[in-house]
């Protein structure tokens, strides 16, 4: 648990409400324990953000937290008398930061500026974000994943078809609780999608790197390759290098939210077989054809 819980998050005593948030995003995103298996270190340190980002992102417990009134735990603590504790007192109440609108009602900034309690009512619960590490390919055919919240309770969080790395879902009502009959806040879960090895994304397509033999490069043929939704079968033209770049409609990231499938592109690279004698005698004995000299044009810029 670490002491100083703005050091955690690596924000100043006087950071705002977005700035506090957008600092536990970042940091989220690269110690989650999903995203960094088996490495304790990792563990700890998402484990010390969340737990700074649980009391500096609410605004009465980072009140509290300021005033030394709770410790880093959020743990109560009796701080020493002084006259300080009169001037904090509603008479002379200390400012701080508020939340923006989207994290808390009215009731909260008007408190926070004008020193008053706030009109009595229902109030609406206050935003909850937390990150959730998503593999790849559940990111680019959607899937269904259950977390596990700070106060015990379980979400299961639908994850559409072609999310992206950083797309926030809102669970609505599944946030802060409401203040005197109030409406529960939502919960605000932002999405970390892991690499693949193999794939990557381009908005809506899909690129791999495809390895080829040299007798594929040359004389063409067909050759499976993977994409999201499994194996399938394309040829490959004669004389292919590599960088050679073929498309496979539709095997993208499916449709989704009103938008057509991507597409799959297929980047060839000859792969020479270091065990075939036969070719590099083949090559020795063949008298190589004159007039293609492959770096011409590299020479010729230089």
């Amino acid at each position: 648990m670490a002491d100083d819980l703005y050091a955690a998050l690596g924000v100043a005593r006087d950071a705002t409400a977005a700035q506090i948030r957008s600092a536990y995003r970042k940091l989220a995103k690269k110690h989650h324990p999903d995203l960094n298996p088996g490495d304790k270190a990792a563990e700890e340190r998402f484990k010390a953000i969340s737990a700074a980002n649980e009391i500096l992102s609410d605004p009465d417990k980072r009140g509290q937290y300021d005033r030394g009134e709770i410790d880093a735990s959020g743990a109560p603590r009796q701080p020493a008398p002084s006259w300080s504790e009169h001037a904090a007192g509603p008479a002379g109440r200390k400012y701080r930061h508020a939340a923006t609108p989207d994290e808390a009602d009215f009731g909260d900034v008007f408190a926070d500026l004008f020193g008053r309690e706030p009109p009595p009512g229902p109030r609406r619960g206050r935003d909850q974000v937390y990150v959730l590490a998503v593999a790849f390919l559940d990111a680019v055919a959607g899937a269904s994943r259950r977390i596990s919240l700070p106060d015990g309770r379980g979400l299961d969080v639908q994850i559409p078809p072609g999310t992206e790395d950083g797309q926030i879902l809102r669970l609505k009502g599944q946030g802060g609780p409401g203040r005197e009959g109030g409406p529960a806040g939502d919960a605000l879960i932002e999405i970390a999608v892991q690499p693949h090895r193999n794939f990557r994304r381009d908005g809506d397509d899909i690129e791999i790197e495809v390895p080829v033999t040299l007798d594929e490069a040359v004389l063409g043929g067909r050759i499976t390759v993977p994409t999201p939704t499994g194996a399938v079968k394309m040829s490959v033209p004669p004389r292919s290098d590599t960088g050679t770049r073929l498309r496979l409609r539709g095997r993208g990231v499916p449709a989704h939210a009103g938008r057509p499938a991507g597409d799959q592109y297929v980047v060839l690279r000859v792969a020479l077989d270091p065990h075939d004698a036969a070719l590099a005698d083949f090559l020795r004995g063949r008298a190589p054809r004159a007039g293609f000299d492959p770096r011409h044009e590299l020479l010729e810029d230089a």
